[in-house]
């Protein structure tokens, strides 16, 4: 004799219910024992890489700076590149709550599979820029170098 609830519940889609759990959690343990994972995969060599740093204008700008140098690279208009701002807002409160201050430079990494990547060494956080899209990587692209490691070298002799 059935009980009055299960006579209401309809089998076939309990069953096809079951079936999709019971295959989703033997496809998650495949994979995990097969050891293939996005967050295991080697990052390319690095071509080129700048130190930069940020620095707040009383008038809501953002000045960019080379932190070896000194030389403003670019100064964003208040109220603009949000992409650029909302990156280096997470940067820099994950800093503040680690007791950090700005004393190390950001790096900005260029791969040779031409993502990139930017790192704050203080904290070990990194964003892989290219998860944003082309638009917004793009925003971080125009502060690298545009000439090869080592060409200030040849240029001065």
């Amino acid at each position: 004799m059935s009980t009055p609830l299960t006579s209401k519940l309809p089998t076939l889609p309990l069953s096809a219910l079951s079936a999709l759990v019971l295959v989703s959690v033997i496809g998650v343990g495949a994979v995990r024992l097969s050891g293939t994972s996005p967050q295991q995969q080697l990052d390319a060599s690095t071509l080129v890489s700048r130190q930069l740093r940020f620095e707040d204008g009383a008038d809501g700008s953002i000045a960019v700076r080379d932190a070896r140098t000194g030389a403003r690279l670019d100064t964003i208009a208040p109220g603009t590149n949000g992409f650029l701002r909302s990156a280096m807002r997470g940067l820099v409160r994950e800093r503040k709550r680690q007791g950090l201050g700005p004393e190390q430079p950001f790096e900005l990494l260029g791969r040779a599979d031409g993502r990139l990547t930017l790192v704050d060494p203080g904290t070990g956080r990194r964003i892989d820029l290219e998860s944003f899209g082309p638009t917004n990587a793009a925003v971080f692209a125009r502060l690298l170098p545009t000439h090869p490691p080592g060409a200030d070298h040849v240029a001065q002799r």
